[in-house]
């Protein structure tokens, strides 16, 4: 088995616990620094993975055939919806978007987690000092 295949497996059997934690538990806020450290975590990977194979290997990922198309689209979409629900809660507690949008348009899930990592910190503080 190639370490591509690892990093597969590990991706998978990781999803479950997590989809079935944030479905469980029923939790207002959740954690910046869990958020922050799945952000730095996946951005070190992202950087070791850019350094290895170049920064032109994403294009080329998302062009070469009618699936690599597809995950593009299904990227582009998740993190839009991710955005389109994470947006309100953001601007609740004072958050200036267009930086933070053109942060996920150019890293999705990296610019995601660290979006709700410091929306998690904002709206912790907000009841705290309530």
């Amino acid at each position: 088995m190639d370490i591509f295949t690892i990093l597969f497996l590990i991706g998978a059997a990781l999803i479950a616990p997590i989809m079935i934690s944030i479905v469980v538990r029923n939790q207002q806020i959740g954690s910046p620094t869990l958020a922050g450290a799945v952000a730095l975590g996946f951005g070190a990977f992202t950087v070791i993975t850019i350094a290895s194979q170049g920064v032109e290997q994403v294009i080329l990922n998302h062009t070469v055939n009618y699936w690599g198309t597809q995950v593009w689209y299904d990227l582009i979409i998740a993190a839009s919806v991710a955005l389109f629900f994470i947006a309100p809660r953001a601007r609740a507690v004072g958050m200036n978007l267009w930086p933070w949008a053109l942060f996920v348009a150019l890293t999705a899930s990296i610019g995601l987690l660290a979006m709700i990592g410091r929306l998690f910190w904002l709206e912790q503080r907000s009841t705290d000092h309530a």
